[in-house]
């Protein structure tokens, strides 16, 4: 017999790919959703936001085994209740229990008994026992799983089958139901308890984030005493195995690994001091590169900023530090031009007029459009990245890259 499975916030970035992997598994998957614009375009087959692969699979699936709705009702028929709505949290990013028991007492609400409840997206570690708590104090026979996600944004699909699931759970029937369940998707399954798979969704963020706070903290090391650190990097990582893992700097952002990386501080009672020394260092990183500007004389000058999504090939703008750049800049250039082919907002502008207008270009998402662009050699040009001279490395023409801001 089908299984009926409900995602709440089923129209994001987590909910919307794990319910077409679901869906094209044979499952029957309504995603529920506050947004009704974003509803409607799931229904009529289109993507709301960039993920690779995601819009074909979509069309094959929806109106099939797929559809979305804002009706919260659907929830009474669900076998299994998939939630990828956060945890709220207050500014010291410790959980806030009202609104918490609030969300959870809406779904049980229109929860059958027996259902499965998986609770998908992170939480602050001690969550998924204070809604299991919160489940037999009001006398309900709901089976309560924490199974994290662990994708990629843009490679969500290949990602949700190829990677083994994390489940965890108080009861063994929850824990079994939860093991079939990622099973159908999954080629393994890793069995935890509810705290240490918390810990371990939070470990894996911000060990992340530390990494790149290592190659950030290295790269304004390396520039603020005029030298190249891509060539280091080059050096260092060339035929010597130990040093693989050392990541290349960049923004180092989305709504994931800060925040990851501060619940896991408030958990450790603000003694994760190397959480603490990431932040700064990758918060800063926007502020290292106005600096360097400010010393050449950017007051006079226009600064074009290509690509302020958070990531590469991403429309995802959420705690993108492109955005962070730009409000400092405001502040000490001439004028700041924005630019990405894939972010809607009505402030860009169109990377040739971008180009053309600017006396300073600096990459903030090294989208793959870029690539061929071609920059007149009188700009300056800040690569933190190193993505146009190491896609250019056989170039006869390279880019002039300015000294002590980035590649030369």
């Amino acid at each position: 017999m089908t299984q009926n499975m409900v995602i709440v916030g089923g129209g994001g970035h987590v909910g919307l790919p794990l319910g077409l992997v679901f869906a094209a598994r044979g499952l029957k998957v309504t995603l529920l959703d506050i947004d009704g614009a974003k509803v409607a375009r799931i229904n009529a087959g289109e993507m709301p936001f960039k993920e690779k692969d995601a819009e074909a699979l979509l069309k094959k699936v929806v109106n099939r085994t797929l559809a979305a709705a804002v009706d919260p009702d659907c929830l009474c028929a669900a076998d299994i209740v998939i939630t990828v709505v956060g945890t709220p949290v207050d500014r010291h990013l410790n959980p806030t229990m009202n609104e918490l028991y609030r969300s959870v007492d809406e779904l049980l609400q229109r929860m059958k008994d027996d259902t499965l409840l998986i609770l998908r997206s992170t939480v602050y570690p001690g969550v998924t026992k204070l809604v299991h708590n919160r489940i037999e104090s009001l006398g309900r026979r709901i089976h309560l799983a924490f199974c994290p996600e662990r994708i990629a944004e843009g490679k969500a699909l290949e990602e949700l089958v190829q990677l083994p699931q994390i489940v965890a759970a108080f009861t063994p029937t929850a824990q079994e139901r939860a093991r079939e369940l990622f099973l159908r998707i999954a080629p393994d399954v890793i069995d935890l308890q509810p705290l240490e798979a918390e810990l371990a969704k939070l470990f894996t963020n911000s060990w992340r984030y530390l990494n790149f706070a290592i190659s950030n903290q290295f790269y304004v090391l390396a520039e603020s005493y005029g030298l190249d650190f891509h060539r280091i990097h080059e050096a260092v990582t060339r035929d010597y195995p130990r040093m693989q893992n050392f990541s290349r700097p960049g923004f180092a952002a989305g709504p994931c690994l800060l925040k990851d990386t501060l619940q896991l501080s408030a958990f450790a009672n603000n003694n994760f001091f190397l959480g603490h020394a990431a932040m700064l260092v990758n918060e800063g990183l926007p502020n290292f590169i106005v600096e360097q500007l400010r010393s050449s004389g950017v007051s006079q000058q226009t600064v074009a900023i290509l690509g302020m999504a958070f990531k590469a090939e991403s429309d995802d703008t959420r705690e993108s530090l492109s955005y962070k750049l730009r409000n400092l800049l405001k502040v000490y250039a001439k004028e700041v031009l924005c630019c990405d082919p894939y972010v809607s907002d009505p402030t860009l502008v169109p990377l040739d007029a971008a180009l053309e207008r600017a006396d300073v270009i600096v990459l903030g998402a090294p989208h793959s459009e870029y690539l061929e662009i071609r920059i007149p050699p009188d700009k300056k040009v800040i690569d933190v990245w190193n993505f146009w001279r190491k896609a250019r490395a056989a170039d006869s023409e390279p880019l002039e890259i300015a000294a002590g801001t980035g590649s030369k």
